[in-house]
């Protein structure tokens, strides 16, 4: 069965008009949205800098590092990270252009019914279902011949071809990280390099309006990614991404030109759960719209996606069934989001959990 998402108004439209209220069908109160007003105790996601993972003087201590932000937090900025910022930075501007364009011209690339790709929500199963504060454009980037024909090509000039330089470098990038966290793990390099050497890649660009009641909406449900790995672009200032930590919601504060980087539920199952996707959620705020693009990355559609075979044995029994991506990422896309529901999907039980 092909994920599906019920069409949804544009809220960015929407936030145009002179509300005083939120509208009843974005009003959460089965959610807890209150922020933390005074943070400065609150832990701070760990930094990793990939250019000392890649140097030979340097590497084992930050290998150490990122053992420790994957298993501990499922979350990293990355400095340092090689991706050229004067292209970072004209994707931003892109990303913003995109998002200002005439209702008329985004109508061009909305979600076509029977379909997740274009301007539109995901997740939306019901027509009762309650809506998130924000509008999304999300498409699978790679491979090229997964593209669909009235998406990527249609984008306009200059901003198509700096998201295609984009995407090929977002793609190195991923390999680079996935290699390190097989080093990391002592898992066979083989390995990783065979799930995700020619993986696929699909993006979303988010835009959160500003909410005139933040406290009675969510721009983005509790949830953990899909995929393998997630590069994430703060596209202006305003935070909103929070990350839930021993029962606590983190806000990350973006540093300047850092990826904040985090494990997705596909990562969890081929490392067996030693690493664990985290669930995370964006706020709204009544100030100024918030953007960000987050890059997946994730094996083929095609590929079987189940514990790395270097991670398991006698002593290390696999927790989780293999499935193709295609398969998983059905199920994924065929649910509301809510936290790590999906995963339960394909955990194996054992027989001290059946018994309990």
């Amino acid at each position: 069965m092909e994920a599906v998402s019920l069409p949804v108004p544009c809220v960015q439209e929407l936030a145009k008009e002179p509300l005083v209220r939120v509208p009843e069908r974005y009003v959460r109160t089965d959610l807890d949205t209150s922020v933390v007003s005074d943070t400065s105790s609150l832990p701070q996601v760990p930094v990793i800098d990939l250019s000392k993972l890649l140097s030979d003087d340097l590497h084992g201590h930050e290998l150490k590092k990122l053992d420790y932000a994957c298993k501990e937090w499922g979350f990293f900025q990355l400095v340092n990270h090689g991706v050229s910022l004067s292209l970072v930075e004209s994707v931003k501007s892109g990303v913003q252009e995109f998002f200002n364009l005439p209702m008329e011209e985004k109508n061009k690339f909305w979600q076509k019914e029977g379909d997740t790709e274009g301007f539109g929500q995901l997740f939306i199963v019901s027509e009762e279902q309650k809506l998130e504060w924000g509008d999304m454009f999300f498409m699978v980037t790679l491979p090229p011949h997964k593209r669909k024909p009235y998406l990527f090509p249609n984008i306009h000039l200059p901003f198509r071809d700096n998201l295609e330089a984009y995407s090929l470098e977002l793609k190195k990038l991923a390999l680079k990280i996935l290699y390190q966290v097989a080093k990391a793990l002592k898992m066979d390099h083989k390995d990783m390099k065979e799930l995700f050497e020619e993986g696929a890649q699909s993006m979303r660009m988010n835009y959160y309006p500003p909410c005139p009641q933040p406290e009675l909406a969510i721009g983005l449900n509790p949830h953990s990614d899909g995929g393998g790995l997630t590069i994430l672009l703060q596209v202006n200032k305003m935070e909103g991404l929070q990350i839930r930590k021993d029962g606590i919601w983190i806000p990350i504060k973006p540093l300047p030109n850092a990826f904040i980087i985090n494990i997705g539920d596909i990562l969890e199952i081929v490392t067996n759960g030693i690493y664990k996707s985290i669930e995370h959620r964006a706020t709204v705020n009544s100030e100024k719209e918030r953007l960000s693009i987050a890059t997946f990355y994730s094996p083929d559609f095609e590929t079987i996606v189940g514990p790395a075979p270097s991670l398991v044995g006698p002593e290390k029994p696999a927790k989780f069934r293999s499935m193709s991506l295609a398969e998983h990422l059905n199920g994924y896309l065929s649910r509301e989001l809510r936290g790590k529901s999906y995963l339960d999907v394909v955990r194996i039980q054992n027989e001290k959990d059946k018994s309990t």
